[in-house]
């Protein structure tokens, strides 16, 4: 009976062992496709969007957004505005801010299209032909979670 218990309980811990290393591979596949893109804050990044208030209760709608406009953003030559609009609603327009850098490795244009999608963390900007995040915006508290401090 010692020994039946014995292998029950080393069978289960083996169990145990693969579900957390698969559990694990998981998180660093999921880790590594969020790690390509770059991030930025609510109150950095957002400006001046159509449908969104002050502070951090800015809101994007999900869906499909068009370039209509790029430019820089003012007084801060090392990031790139780009004002879109809403394919289904011209009404919803978005200003979004963004490092040079991660403009320039996308090579957008006017008239492209990217899409919004809203998650717990903030909103995730995309091109919509490659349905691939390249900027996430956090809110205010997770950017501010996430900032690197010194020990």
């Amino acid at each position: 009976m010692n020994i039946n218990l014995t292998m029950r309980l080393l069978c289960a811990a083996g169990v145990l062992v693969c579900a957390m290393n698969a559990q694990a591979d998981s998180f660093v596949s999921s880790a590594s496709s969020a790690g390509s893109a770059s991030s930025g804050s609510i109150s950095d990044s957002l400006n001046g969007s159509s449908n969104s208030s002050s502070g951090n209760n800015r809101r994007v709608a999900d869906g499909h957004y068009r370039i209509i406009d790029i430019g820089i953003t003012p007084d801060r030559a090392e990031r790139t505005r780009i004002t879109m609009q809403m394919d289904d609603d011209a009404r919803q327009r978005v200003v979004l801010d963004m490092p040079q850098s991660t403009f320039a490795q996308q090579n957008m244009n006017a008239g492209d299209v990217m899409y919004a999608h809203n998650r717990v963390y903030g909103i995730e900007f995309g091109r919509a032909d490659k349905q691939q995040p390249f900027y996430l915006v956090l809110k205010d508290e997770w950017y501010g979670e996430l900032a690197s401090r010194p020990l």
